[in-house]
C-alpha cells in the first residue's frame, strides 16, 4: 500500500475575515487542500463561534492527485454561506480521504499589510 501523506481531521483555531480594503490586494483567508490519493476527497467543514451555535453545512470537494484553494470571502466556495467579516471562528474539516491543509489570510486593513499562512492542525 502507498504511503500517502495528511490525516482526515484538522482544526483551524485562528480565523477571521477581513475586508476586501482599497489595496491593489484585497483582504481574503483561503484554505488549501491537497488530496495525495487515489479517491476523491469530500470534506464537512463546521465553523464554531464564541457567541452563537456553530454552522455546519459546508462541503468542498478535491478530486485526487489534486489542490484546490477555498476563500472564505467567494460565498459559492463556503456553499453559500457568508461569512461575517471581522469575526474570531474556527474551522473544522473532516475529510473521507487523507489531505493536508494550510490557511492564509491577507489583511490590508492597515499601511503595512499582513500575510501569514499557517498548517491547520
Amino acid at each position: 500500500m502507498k504511503n500517502v501523506v495528511g490525516k482526515k481531521n484538522w482544526i483551524i483555531p485562528d480565523c477571521e475575515l477581513p475586508p476586501e480594503g482599497e489595496g491593489v490586494l484585497k483582504g481574503h483567508e483561503s484554505v488549501i487542500c491537497v488530496n495525495d490519493t487515489d479517491k476523491v476527497a469530500k470534506i464537512k467543514v463546521t465553523i464554531y463561534f464564541a457567541d452563537k451555535d456553530a454552522y455546519e453545512g459546508i462541503e468542498w470537494i478535491v478530486e485526487p492527485k489534486r489542490v484546490k484553494c477555498f476563500r472564505m470571502n467567494v460565498p459559492e466556495h463556503m456553499s453559500g454561506y457568508v461569512v461575517p467579516l471581522e469575526t474570531q471562528y474556527a474551522m473544522k474539516l473532516e475529510s473521507s480521504q487523507k489531505i493536508v491543509v494550510q490557511y492564509g489570510r491577507l489583511d490590508n486593513r492597515q499601511t503595512n499589510l499582513a500575510y501569514y499562512t499557517t498548517m491547520a492542525y
